[in-house]
């Protein structure tokens, strides 16, 4: 059996995270629950921190909150010496709220607010990621009424592709996101930018995909960055003090993942800036990143507890938790694959094969098909790992399902970070209008 971080199983047969028997965590807190084990969470900051260090390169390690934003991990991010990313206006005040320095937290989206430009601008946050020439225009005038000059880096789409084991580098990359390299909207966008007077342009960003598992995407994107950058120093005399290579290194959620080491994507990271920027003797910029999924991802799990079962003979079984699509819906969204045990029996033998439902009333509402367990009973715990990015910050109160409560667990201590919704929380935005509350002429 393949745990992760401090998991082990004890010599109850529990399983244990963070020196928290499940079974404890489940009777104190119930289920579905959150579980995050902050042991492993800090360690994965620190790799990150370490493997920069030992590039010598100077950098910043944004942690890109979408994947998990609550005010402890915030808390958490600052005290590991990390950046932030948000891309809302309530990822920005959960950061703000924890007391994140704002200097440190950076600015995404592709359609950001009039209002979210104005609150970023007044709490002076260190970097807007532009997205698009209407942003770029806006963002200029918001800092204008402000009195402020807002740094920003231009979110270009490199021409590179990557996810899992294959990338493809194309010409002309299809996307929401960004100035396209191949057709010569960076190449405009960049000139826009440098002049106008309220914007400070640092650099550029890109993002090439998620759960990549080998480093010849980043290497093929750093390469194509660095020519940018090359050219537009010797055609329009703009340097770049900062490139963003954005995120998407992968974890591991099935055996059938295969994540390399932290320290190799960015060894590769770091070693194709130095060649290709040393080669045009051109100082080297500030290389940013934005880890999400593989800071948090393989430290999240999420406890259930079983309760209804349905054996179709000679077809499949289906276990039935108490959770589902509302705290995990990436089985329903990208048909994405997980792993569990039961936590409670996890040195039984495994003695059948089932698919894991959930409670909402949705055919598709499955979170594991064809799972190999021992007899499962009514009230047993099922524990699904890699669940710390992208559950609980998807979540939703579909068929008003309340969202379950968050726990950190660390050297035997657990602390609430998210209390579980209450039934008056599901209603408490609810709104009769008056002339809904006339007496109903049904009798």
């Amino acid at each position: 059996m393949d745990l992760h971080g401090t998991s082990i199983i004890n010599d109850k047969g529990h399983l244990q995270i963070g020196g928290c028997d499940a079974v404890d965590l489940v009777s104190r807190f119930g289920t579905p629950l959150y579980v995050v084990d902050e042991a492993l969470v800090r360690l994965r900051a620190r790799q990150f921190n370490e493997a920069f260090q030992a590039s010598g390169l100077k950098y910043q390690v944004a942690y890109a909150s979408k994947a998990f934003s609550v005010m402890a991990m915030c808390v958490i991010a600052e005290q590991e010496g990390l950046s932030l990313d948000v891309v809302s206006d309530g990822e920005l005040y959960t950061a703000l709220q924890a007391g994140f320095p704002a200097q440190r937290i950076h600015f995404h989206g592709n359609n950001k607010t009039i209002a979210e430009l104005d609150m970023a601008l007044h709490a002076d946050i260190g970097c807007f990621v532009v997205d698009n020439y209407y942003e770029l225009e806006l963002l200029n005038e918001r800092a204008a009424l402000q009195g402020k000059t807002a740094n920003i880096l231009l979110r270009i789409t490199p021409g590179v592709e990557a996810h899992t084991h294959d990338y493809i580098s194309t010409g002309q990359a299809d996307s929401k996101f960004g100035f396209d390299l191949g057709n010569g909207s960076a190449e405009d966008a960049i000139i826009r930018a440098s002049g106008y007077s309220h914007l400070s342009l640092l650099g550029v960003h890109s993002h090439i995909g998620s759960q990549i598992f080998e480093v010849e995407g980043f290497k093929l994107a750093v390469e194509k960055l660095s020519q940018f950058a090359i050219r537009m120093r010797d055609q329009h005399d703009i340097a770049f003090t900062v490139l963003n290579v954005g995120g998407g290194f992968g974890i591991r959620y099935t055996a059938e993942d295969s994540p390399l080491p932290v320290k190799e994507y960015i060894a590769a990271i770091a070693d194709a800036v130095i060649t290709n920027f040393n080669s045009a003797k051109y100082d080297i910029p500030e290389i940013w990143i934005e880890p999400g999924r593989s800071m948090v991802g393989d430290a999240g799990t999420t406890l259930y507890t079983v309760g209804s079962t349905k054996d179709i003979p000679g077809v499949r079984k289906y276990v039935a938790v108490d959770g589902g699509m509302t705290d995990n819906p990436r089985p329903a969204l990208y048909q994405s694959k997980y792993h569990a045990i039961l936590a409670n029996r996890a040195t039984d033998s495994n003695e059948e094969t089932v698919s894991i439902a959930g409670k909402c009333c949705e055919s598709g509402d499955m979170l594991i098909w064809d799972l190999e367990l021992p007899k499962v009973n009514a009230g047993d715990v099922l524990a699904v790992f890699s669940t710390g990015a992208y559950n609980y910050a998807m979540a939703s109160n579909y068929n008003r399902i309340r969202r379950p409560a968050v726990v950190f667990v660390k050297d035997g201590e657990a602390d609430v970070v998210v209390e579980r919704e209450s039934l008056q929380q599901i209603t408490c935005n609810d709104v009769v209008p008056a002339r809904l509350q006339k007496t109903s002429l049904a009798k």
